[in-house]
């Protein structure tokens, strides 16, 4: 996209890790800060996550009440969604989206910071909610049904999501500021990396819908604390009404959390098949018409409350219709590898994970759209393992591609291939084993929230449970292989995988402000596919971009 910087004038700029601990305004700070975090919170979930499978190793109680088996899993819910899937999507968008476009930062840096740092009093507090008594009607909460929780640890659940919400809000406001107005001299909407595409869909997608779940916490805070009635039917107030507030944002909180991957994705692939992206402008324009269907769609959750027979209809041919352009980015992924020189590197391991996994969950989720099916497998396993394809398979799977694919830009250091593919084979196979026996136990009407259950269950859940732990020792090969090579590991060069974007064309890491001297435009983000006798994959970037030049 822009002639590469002389290698010997760039050097790379190495951190200190007080930065990482400062009030940092420099995006590529902030972003690391936002994916450290995030995994924190990711394992502090993931731990939850195994309480809840170990319980359920056998139809008894074993070794935690119900009520304390309710704070297990509302508590882990709310934390792989809200401090690891969504910030995670932030990280990667504020470390890469400055590069891609050339610009030097974000559009507010403090704003920036501001966002970040509102995660760790969210965070501190949402998991303080679990010792003083998380919500117990699940994460979702459900008024009145929260009356079974301490109205303590529900307040404090609902400020935590509060500061979560206010931080997304401004990360939302500040990649739409930037992606529109500080795009490199020459690059159009047509110029820019899909990843930026993705990004600005997210970002409406948050504006639109992220206050509408601020306004209903409120009023239910006034609910549980100042004794209105907003959502209480006992003085009036409608809980169906909270329920179209909480799915008005928290299905498009699906796509707030996937679209940023399906970005990824269409970075990963081009890169390691090493040709062009099969239907930019189509995917681009997917990205958007998610966004819009996103926010039509979400009384799909509903379908047992009570919906009228006119409005089902139109909330399942709308959920249908999203699968289109879902569809189309699928397609475009697969063409793109058609034919491709296919390098199975970890990246690239982990981005055909999520294409596959993604896909079986978006299966499911055409077969929950139907209203019919929908209500004979409401609130049972069936659900738990279409959430999970989708979010799991797909958002997790697409953060770990991410993460194999820029953390030589992002450190300077390159990850050991061979501990990557074992983490992604334990992590494939743990994943499937854990999951996939939950369609049948839907199927069969185990009901999920539970922690007691039919006996019948007892051989499946094992399995389940038995999946669970190799997915959690999955994570030891990826902590030891990222510690150690961002300590240790062999020097990356600026581009390892040869790619075309921006961020490939400046040092590793980058220098404080991306670039020493401005990039300069001159050819497509995927323009692979050059026809030489050399191998592409034996040249270096600047022999493949100095082909490319056209003469004076």
């Amino acid at each position: 996209m822009s002639q590469p910087q002389e290698s010997a004038a760039v050097e790379a700029y190495r951190p200190s890790w007080r930065d990482f601990l400062s009030f940092s305004t420099d995006h590529k700070i902030i972003g690391m800060q936002y994916l450290v975090t995030s995994f924190v919170f990711y394992i502090l979930g993931g731990l939850l996550a195994v309480g809840i499978r170990t319980e359920l190793a056998t139809p008894e109680v074993d070794f935690v009440s119900r009520e304390l088996y309710n704070g297990l899993f509302t508590v882990h819910g709310t934390v792989m969604i809200f401090l690891w899937i969504v910030p995670a999507g932030a990280g990667l968008a504020n470390y890469l989206v400055p590069l891609m476009i050339g610009a030097k930062d974000m559009a507010f840096p403090r704003l920036n910071a501001v966002a970040f740092w509102l995660i760790i009093p969210g965070g501190i507090l949402l998991m303080s909610s679990f010792f003083v008594g998380a919500p117990g009607a699940g994460w979702t909460a459900y008024p009145p049904l929260s009356t079974t929780g301490d109205k303590a640890g529900e307040f404090i659940w609902i400020i935590s999501v509060l500061l979560l919400g206010t931080s997304s809000i401004l990360g939302g406001i500040n990649f739409m500021t930037t992606i529109v107005n500080m795009r490199m001299p020459g690059m159009g909407i047509y110029d820019m990396p899909l990843f930026c595409w993705a990004t600005v869909s997210v970002s409406i997608l948050i504006l639109m819908s992220t206050p509408v779940l601020a306004g209903a916490l409120v009023l239910l805070a006034f609910d549980l604390m100042a004794g209105t009635s907003f959502f209480n039917p006992t003085g009036g107030g409608d809980p169906i009404v909270y329920q179209h507030l909480f799915w008005f944002y928290s299905h498009p909180a699906v796509y707030i959390m996937i679209v940023p991957l399906f970005g990824v994705i269409s970075e990963i692939i081009p890169v390691h098949s090493r040709k062009p992206i099969f239907g930019y402008k189509a995917i681009a324009y997917s990205s958007l018409v998610i966004s819009f269907l996103g926010l039509i769609v979400w009384a799909h959750h509903m379908f047992t409350s009570g919906t009228p027979g006119w409005l089902r209809m139109f909330f399942m041919v709308a959920t249908m219709i999203i699968a289109v352009p879902t569809g189309i980015k699928v397609f475009s992924w697969i063409a793109t590898l058609w034919g491709g020189k296919i390098r199975l590197n970890s990246a690239m391991l982990f981005a055909l994970g999520f294409v596959s996994l993604f896909v079986v969950g978006g299966l499911s989720g055409i077969m929950l759209a139907s209203a019919p099916f929908d209500i004979h497998v409401h609130d049972t396993y069936f659900v738990v393992a279409h959430l999970h394809y989708v979010l799991f398979g797909g958002s997790v799977f697409g953060i770990y591609g991410a993460i194999y694919h820029w953390f030589p830009k992002m450190t300077g250091r390159m990850l050991n291939e061979t501990w990557g593919k074992v983490h992604f084979v334990l992590t494939f196979l743990g994943f499937n084993l854990c999951f996939l026996p939950m369609h049948w136990l839907g199927l069969q009407g185990m009901p999920r929230r539970v922690a007691e259950y039919d006996p019948q269950f007892a051989t499946i859940n094992m399995v389940c449970t038995v999946g669970s732990i190799l997915l959690a020792i999955s994570t030891l090969p990826f902590l030891i292989n990222a510690t150690w090579s961002w300590l240790a590991g062999s020097l990356a060069p600026a581009n390892p995988w040869n790619g075309l974007t921006l961020e490939w064309l400046t040092a590793s890491p980058p220098p404080v402000e991306n670039f020493l001297e401005p990039p300069v435009l001159w050819s497509g983000p995927y323009d692979y596919g050059i026809d030489t006798e050399e191998s592409e994959e034996e040249k270096s970037v600047d022999e493949l971009l100095a082909e490319m030049k056209p003469s004076a």
